[in-house]
């Protein structure tokens, strides 16, 4: 079992930033894919970015349509974190933010991830 903790929700006005952290206390993220998912009220849960654990490091990221350009995923293989990095925020972007994390699996499938975060809000105002 891989307990995941999210960080770094709030409320930010639209066109502001807000950076997301995801970390396995007690654990390493070495060889998992790590990414983020966000679900609004109403609708399920969609792909945001990945990150692929690969020969113990991070490597290839990926980043959905809506928010390639003003989110950036990244892993920090020190610190056992992955942070989205949230810029240009639109009041679309409002949902509650998830951390997932597999060893193995298709890295922007819901469906590959074993393990995930309890979330954390995200409230863009317009």
């Amino acid at each position: 079992q891989v307990n995941l903790v999210e960080s770094g929700g709030g409320l930010v006005e639209a066109g502001g930033s807000l950076k997301l952290s995801c970390v396995a206390p007690g654990r390493t993220f070495r060889g998992y894919n790590v990414a983020w998912f966000r679900q609004a009220p109403g609708k399920e849960r969609e792909f945001v970015a990945s990150i692929v654990g690969m020969y113990g490091l991070f490597g290839r990221t990926s980043h959905a349509d809506s928010v390639r350009g003003r989110f950036t995923i990244t892993g920090d293989n020190d610190r056992n974190m992955v942070s989205l990095e949230m810029n240009s925020l639109k009041p679309e972007d409002t949902a509650v933010y998830y951390c997932a994390a597999a060893t193995r699996g298709i890295p922007d499938d819901l469906e590959s991830y074993d393990y995930w975060g309890r979330g954390t809000q995200v409230t863009v105002s317009s």
